[in-house]
């Protein structure tokens, strides 16, 4: 494949469209649609006796009311358990609408449907819903001692729970290994909830034409939303269509389907025959989308007097609040990512996955990962600590070395495969790191300190991405893909991989993604998986159809296709320029014509094509037309790598704490756009700056969301975020074609860790809580 555009840190091709305002957002579309609007529970536990929609059948404009007990059979079950799991004993879903009793402030009771927005939450004003109060329980500690119960049915409120171990080379347990070493010690770490927030909320828009329904939505995976769609109102799958338009953002929120609204909107538009809207305000997306982030961590470590780790064992409290559509992903990938770039003796996790009365909790940015860094980074410095070393000198007694890949951590990843590293140089990422934050030569001075933290992620999961080619007779090539994009930069990563495999100038190469109609097969967008399974499917599909244009062109020619070479849309013969035929020309003459409609078209018509008398147009084997589908699988996950580092001051009177440095090396294979992987780490370090040091979900015992509104819940702005110094080093994966990991998700991920470890420094005091404010840290001094 050429390196003339990957590799290459090429401007987005998207951003003119969306920084001019010629995107299409969901709120954009159904200008003339009814809307939609939903009576929500006010309480985080309660018994619904009674709902009366009287008061609301006046409001001018309404056109319908439905409840739980309106919905047919379908749509009235509980929403789809995603990802089931043998240790998910007790996963519950929500229900569309509220039946008999809703668990968490936010959950949908009634829905409304009116000539607009505006009236249809006036009718929703008017609704009243008579509720039996009932104890709510909030507190993750409390949950898990098992009253009050969040579902009756589900005991103790203990939804999983997982144990995986990983003896010792002499066949030790993690707990004889910690016992019999030199060192050990014992701490508890908590993490609070956060909010994917995306500057765009959830929305669907709906339209039935009688036989065909086609649904927008702000989704993460238009591809699953239709099948779920389809499965739920009685479809067959070929009658829905799911187009993801411009998406302001996702973050892992909008990977979850089908959202009730995903289902109650496309079937009120096949119930009414209208097309119909919902778009998500600020206040519903704090109470009824999801949270991730909250759990609680007891820590036991043994390790020898270099700081080498003999022995680890984490227990895990993991809230998932209310109900777990998307299963345990998140408290797995924290159990199994906790290990990091390290080789540890023997290592115990063990999770337990609780109910509460708060929004359910799915993946979010980093998805369990921030937490299992932060584990073990803390872990790290205090051992680092309490044997009096260098931090960076401990984490480099503890790596993998780089001849050990691939590196078996002997565990399950989230993926149902086995955990085993592909590719990496943690020790050089160690040089670099250091070098770029300036480690060795840091000044130390009062409230002035500095910190490390290393992770390693699992990107590009399966099962499949699939990618679809086509080059046209006007020489352009149109690519489409199923995964959705929120603002990664697809359209010119991959075109970027097409225009580098087929030869063929970028402005030449348009790409569409989201569109059921476009690509029906696929996954989403998550995990950091875009660029590793839809990048090389696109890449396999780009061959194919160099091929066969290699081939037609050889032809035409009278050359042998290893001859022949296409540069700038161009076939010619290597060492003969002037022998040469664009590929426009080639998608002409792969599409054999009876009819002749300008004259390209004419060189493929019966009398002007040289096809021999004993062979058909189209050859045995061969469809017409210059395209290709393929599809990528991954045998297992591919892992990128990367280490933070920061210089912070905390200031002697207020306790703020301010980032003076931030540095990143980042290892994700093979770049294909240096740019737009520096966009990537640069905006997850500033999301991971809001979970560190803003960003909280504040119930009360209520089980009322405190701070669902921007006013309260605090967040960074560009004034807080600091310039971040980027490097990069290529391990290429050896498990695809393209030699490439993830990015997506690499920048948040060890942030808190980095911020936790400055601060321990600049103040002297223990962190084991994050987020962290500046009242935290003034308490933290004793005052």
């Amino acid at each position: 494949m050429g390196t003339r555009l990957f590799g290459e840190p090429v401007r987005r091709v998207e951003d003119e469209r969306l920084l001019t305002g010629r995107g299409r957002y969901l709120d954009d579309l159904g200008r003339d649609a009814l809307a939609a609007a939903f009576v929500r529970s006010p309480h985080a536990h309660a018994r619904i006796r009674d709902i009366d929609v009287g008061a609301a059948l006046d409001v001018e404009g309404l056109v319908a009311v439905y409840t739980w007990e309106d919905l047919p059979a379908g749509v009235a079950e509980p929403l789809p358990l995603l990802i089931p799991h043998p240790a998910l004993t007790h996963g519950r879903t929500a229900y569309p609408l509220a039946r008999d009793v809703v668990r968490h402030v936010g959950e949908p009771v009634v829905m409304v449907v009116a000539a607009d927005r505006y009236l249809a939450e006036d009718a929703c004003a008017l609704i009243e819903v008579d509720y039996e109060p009932l104890k709510p329980v909030v507190g993750l500690e409390e949950a898990a001692q098992g009253a009050p119960l969040v579902h009756e049915d589900v005991p103790g409120n203990l939804g999983a729970h997982l144990v995986q171990e990983v003896p010792s080379a002499a066949g030790l347990s993690a707990r004889e290994c910690i016992e019999t070493s030199p060192h050990t010690l014992a701490f508890r770490l908590d993490i609070e909830r956060s909010a994917s927030t995306p500057l765009e909320g959830r929305g669907v828009c709906a339209r039935w034409d009688g036989g065909d329904l086609r649904v927008y939505s702000s989704t993460q995976t238009s591809t699953s939303v239709r099948m779920a769609i389809a499965a739920k109102l009685g479809l067959p799958l070929p009658r829905v269509e799911v187009i993801a338009p411009d998406v302001g953002g996702g973050f892992g929120v909008k990977i979850v389907h089908p959202w009730p609204e995903e289902i109650l909107v496309p079937w009120a538009a096949m119930t009414l025959g209208r097309e119909i809207k919902w778009t998500e305000d600020r206040r519903e997306h704090f109470i009824s989308s999801a949270h991730e982030r909250g759990q609680v961590q007891y820590v036991r470590a043994g390790f020898d007097d270099d700081g080498r780790v003999l022995g680890l064992e984490v227990t895990i409290l993991h809230d998932h609040g209310a109900y777990t559509p998307y299963g345990i992903i998140v408290p797995i990938i924290t159990s199994t990512q906790l290990l990091g770039p390290y080789k540890i003796g023997s290592y115990r996790v063990e999770f337990s996955s609780i109910y509460t009365n708060t929004v359910q909790v799915t993946p979010y940015r980093g998805a369990g990962r921030p937490q299992g860094v932060f584990c073990m980074e803390r872990t790290m410095d205090k051992i680092a600590q309490h044997l009096g070393l260098d931090r960076a000198d401990v984490r480099a007694a503890n790596f993998i070395g780089p001849d050990e890949f691939p590196y078996d951590q002997r565990m399950t990843f989230q993926d149902g495969r086995p955990l085993v590293y592909d590719s990496g140089d943690y020790p050089e990422m160690l040089r670099m790191i250091k070098e770029l934050i300036g480690w060795d030569t840091f000044e130390r001075a009062p409230n002035r300190g500095i910190g490390l933290a290393c992770y390693v992620e699992g990107t590009g999961v399966g099962p499949y991405e699939g990618g679809h080619v086509q080059i046209t007779s006007d020489g352009r090539v149109h690519v489409s893909t199923g995964l959705t994009s929120q603002g990664q930069g697809h359209e010119t990563v991959f075109a970027q991989i097409a225009a580098s495999e087929l030869g063929v100038p970028l402005e030449t190469v348009s790409v569409v993604t989201g569109d059921t109609r476009r690509f029906g097969y696929a996954v989403g967008t998550f995990a950091s998986r875009a660029a590793v399974v839809s990048g090389n499917a696109i890449a396999l599909a780009c061959r194919k159809v160099r091929e066969k244009a290699l081939r037609i062109a050889a032809e035409a020619l009278e050359a042998d296709p290893g001859d022949l070479d296409i540069a700038d849309g161009v076939v010619h013969v290597v060492g003969a320029p002037s022998a040469s035929i664009p590929l426009g020309t080639v998608a002409v003459l792969a599409n054999p014509l009876r009819y002749s409609f300008d004259s390209e078209t004419a060189k493929a018509t019966q009398f002007s094509t040289a096809t021999p008398a004993d062979r058909p147009p189209v050859a045995e084997g061969e469809e017409p037309g210059l395209e290709g589908r393929d599809f990528y699988s991954p045998i297992r996950s591919t892992f990128a790598a990367g280490m933070h580092a920061a210089i912070v001051e905390t200031d002697p009177e207020t306790a703020e704490i301010r980032i003076v440095r931030y540095a990143v090396v980042h290892d994700c294979g093979r770049l294909i756009n240096p740019m737009i992987v520096e966009g990537q780490v640069h905006g997850g370090v500033a999301q991971g700056i809001g979970g560190a040091l803003y960003e909280r979900m504040a119930y009360d015992a209520h089980g009322q969301l405190l701070n669902a509104s921007f006013m309260d819940f605090l967040m960074p702005y560009a004034s807080e975020i600091p310039r971040i110094e980027t490097a990069h080093l290529e391990t290429p994966s050896p498990l695809n074609p393209l030699g490439i990991k993830g990015a997506g998700e690499a920048g948040v991920i060890p942030v808190s860790a980095v911020i936790a470890s400055a601060v321990e420094d600049a103040e002297g005091i223990d962190v084991d809580r994050m987020p962290l404010s500046p009242s935290d840290v003034f308490h933290l001094r004793g005052g």
